[in-house]
């Protein structure tokens, strides 16, 4: 699973600015031909990314070239099941990706359009952002 390997600081405020407004980096196709772009803002986790990860792998049989733009370096913290209020913020839970609208998860090249665009599409049901897939050819 994605993870990073050294923080600054184990806990931060749970802030939703890092999901308000339109991305300015990361919205443009750079390393492959096709991409996979979100239309709307939310939080994805390792496993989300690695379901979908694992799908276009899957799907294109290994052939082609598949970059992951995005990784978890927010962490979530969560307290225990049935913990009395108060007592401080809980442990460290997971880490997740925010993503802002416009931002390229994923980029595919070395396969024809048609293969990569139901690739992508098989990729975009795993996640819980709504997704399109875009083409630089056009």
């Amino acid at each position: 699973m994605l993870e990073p390997r050294k923080l600054k600081h184990r806990k931060v405020h749970r802030g939703r600015s890092d999901l308000k407004g339109i991305a300015t980096r990361g919205n443009k196709v750079s390393f492959g031909t096709y991409g996979l772009k979100s239309i709307e803002s939310g939080e994805l986790t390792p496993r989300q990314i690695e379901a979908a990860r694992r799908v276009m792998t899957r799907y294109t049989k290994k052939g082609g070239k598949i970059w992951i733009n995005i990784f978890p370096h927010k962490p979530v913290s969560k307290k225990a099941q049935e913990v009395p209020m108060g007592s401080g913020k809980g442990t460290l839970d997971h880490y997740v990706a925010a993503i802002k609208p416009g931002r390229v998860l994923f980029e595919m090249d070395g396969i024809p359009a048609n293969s990569a665009k139901e690739a992508m599409i098989l990729a975009s049901h795993k996640l819980p952002v709504k997704c399109k897939f875009i083409n630089t050819e056009d």
